[in-house]
């Protein structure tokens, strides 16, 4: 498939998608690749991203999840997308420099799956967990590691889906918008964006029929960060 049966908008998506994963070593959001391309419809978004995967452009690693990849006719037609920057979309032009796309057949790791994210359903210690194969281009070799099945639609606009496998990992601390997953009042587990600010810390769903909440940082216990999304099977 040929750059020239893309739109302009979605070369500039495929651009974006590109240098997103060069820089940030991950998958952007369908909220980020809107914003990149200076869209506001995240569901047209989802549907560029389709395309580019039905004519080749991109792929999902294993076919799983919303980790993508670009393939070789999606790297040549990135670097032919120059239309992309009259869409708004620039990143320093340093798509030229980029390198290709990685294996899509990368070595698998055991990583604990540790349950459920849901309300009444605790984090299982790793000492009871069951151990699941996750491919190295989701959980990228980094340490501290965990898996849990999602439960509910509260970040559909992420593309992370119900049933969906998630990756976390546990860190000391946590940044204003990282997607995390969260234990209120000892209780109830959830997966949300992640704030802080005076007020409190704020749990932030990415579904447009739901709203974000507050809480006084001592009912908020964050359990990791997101790494990656595997599509349940």
């Amino acid at each position: 498939m040929k750059s020239g049966d893309l739109t302009k908008r979605q070369q500039a998506v495929l651009q974006f998608i590109r240098v997103f994963l060069d820089e940030e070593g991950r998958s952007p959001t369908l909220q980020e690749v809107a914003a990149g391309v200076g869209s506001n419809a995240v569901s047209t978004i989802h549907k560029h991203v389709q395309h580019l995967i039905d004519k080749g452009f991109l792929q999902r690693s294993h076919g799983k999840g919303n980790n993508l990849v670009v393939t070789s006719s999606g790297t040549s037609a990135a670097s032919m997308g120059r239309e992309s920057r009259e869409q708004g979309y620039d990143r320093n032009d340093r798509t030229e420099r980029l390198e290709p796309a990685p294996p899509l057949m990368p070595p698998m790791r055991l990583i604990p799956f540790c349950g459920e994210v849901a309300a009444g359903a605790p984090i299982l210690p790793e000492t009871r967990a069951v151990p699941i194969e996750v491919p190295n281009t989701i959980h990228r070799n980094k340490d501290e590691v965990f898996v849990l099945r999602v439960k509910g639609d509260s970040m559909v606009d992420d593309a992370i889906l119900d049933g969906d496998l998630v990756v976390l990992q546990r860190k000391g601390e946590y940044r204003n918008g990282d997607r995390v997953v969260a234990l209120l009042d000892g209780e109830e587990v959830t997966l949300k964006e992640f704030k802080r600010d005076m007020k409190g810390v704020w749990l932030i769903p990415h579904n447009p029929i739901l709203k974000a909440k507050c809480y006084t940082p001592d009912r908020v216990e964050v359990q990791g960060v997101l790494v990656g999304v595997m599509r349940s099977c």
